[in-house]
């Protein structure tokens, strides 16, 4: 008997010890989770800006299939003291890749990425980058200008609103380019500016857009966060350009179409590059050929010319036979700024400060 239960006890030891082994063993073989953070300056459902790269961040961590968490924070002020805190808050939470997506966050993570080297920053539209940090940014002025045929074809008093955000190059480069496409179909019209000094604020935004439309304007167009300036346009029976997402089912009134953002590619592969070791500090500039910007399917609302001259440009501008900021271009006092024959460096349009000659509106 005592014999019989010795046998027992031993048999019993082994099977808590085999359990335990398998139990280590499959603690030890989980894969880690890698923690990536995403600071916007506005809400992650704001209809615009913030919402496209919220977009773009669901869709990586579908793609990456458990292997990544996110921490987002929102409404994030554009202050150096409020990104790095944000930063440290994250790092604190194991993110071990941040990307910043506003303009003036810049100072704040040149500031982190170099309290944190062994973080990986990602800054969206900035220029500058160390060891750990790289930028990223798509060539919007693309579906921006193709968005400009449209209201080019649109406009009835040839008067065209664009309530524009900050006077940055960013913003300057995009007017500029949405004005020379509404000017390749209609040399007529003008691109008229209202700044709000505001990336999101539906209050100011639409009150801008109420203005321009008050001086005449019968189509607008934004490079705001919200869709206030279609609100406005909504309640004066004019037309719109989008931006940042599609509103033809929030706006079905007044939407054309837009110049949109797409990066779940880029997050997707930002991220794998750092799971599998070979990230490295860059300066990301993609253009429609690459996915991450593209101009929205028009809307009925479009003019039925609109369709065909936007497939012809934009097969042109992927093949490289239509450089947008080619010369001759002049600006608003007439001194040529692009000669003809010669095209925009990137590095000038990264540090564009003037406007082109059918935009009506000061660089303040």
């Amino acid at each position: 008997m005592k014999k019989r239960l010795g046998v027992l006890m031993l048999a019993l030891v082994l099977l808590v010890v085999s359990v335990a082994g398998c139990s280590s063993g499959a603690t030890s073989g989980k894969a880690e989770v890698t923690k990536v953070g995403f600071i916007y300056v506005g809400p992650a459902d704001d209809g615009g800006w913030s919402q496209a790269h919220d977009n773009g961040r669901a869709k990586m961590v579908e793609n990456m299939d458990g292997k990544v968490e996110t921490i987002v924070k929102e409404n994030v002020p554009e202050e150096k003291s409020a990104v790095i805190s944000t930063i440290r808050d994250m790092v604190d939470q194991g993110c071990t890749i941040i990307f910043g997506t506003s303009y003036g966050f810049m100072d704040g993570m040149v500031e982190a990425a170099e309290e944190f080297p062994d973080v990986k920053f990602e800054h969206c539209s900035g220029y500058m980058t160390s060891d750990n940090m790289g930028t990223y940014f798509g060539k919007i002025e693309e579906p921006r200008y193709l968005s400009g045929i449209v209201a080019g074809l649109t406009t009835k008093t040839n008067k065209i609103a664009y309530v524009a955000a900050m006077p940055i190059p960013e913003v300057i480069r995009g007017i500029n380019a949405f004005a020379l496409g509404v000017k390749s179909v209609n040399p007529a019209a003008t691109v008229n500016v209202s700044w709000t000094n505001t990336w999101y604020d539906p209050t100011v935004e639409k009150a801008a857009a109420e203005a321009l439309i008050q001086q005449g304007c019968d189509v607008t167009a934004q490079h705001q966060d919200s869709t206030a300036t279609m609100e406005a346009a909504k309640e004066a029976g004019k037309l719109s350009i989008g931006y940042d997402l599609s509103a033809a089912q929030s706006m079905p009134e007044v939407y054309m179409t837009a110049p949109l953002w797409d990066f779940s590619g880029y997050y997707t592969d930002s991220v794998s590059s750092v799971i599998d070791g070979t990230w490295k500090s860059q300066q990301y500039w993609g253009g429609m050929t690459d996915g991450i910007v593209l101009l929205d399917e028009l809307t009925t609302l479009a003019p039925g010319t609109a369709q065909g001259q936007i497939d012809t440009a934009e097969a042109a501008i992927k093949s490289g036979e239509l450089v947008i900021f080619a010369g001759e271009l002049k600006d608003q006092s007439g001194t040529v700024k692009v000669p003809v024959g010669t095209t925009l460096t990137d590095e000038a349009q990264l540090s564009m400060d003037w406007f082109v000659d059918n935009v009506v509106g000061s660089l303040k």
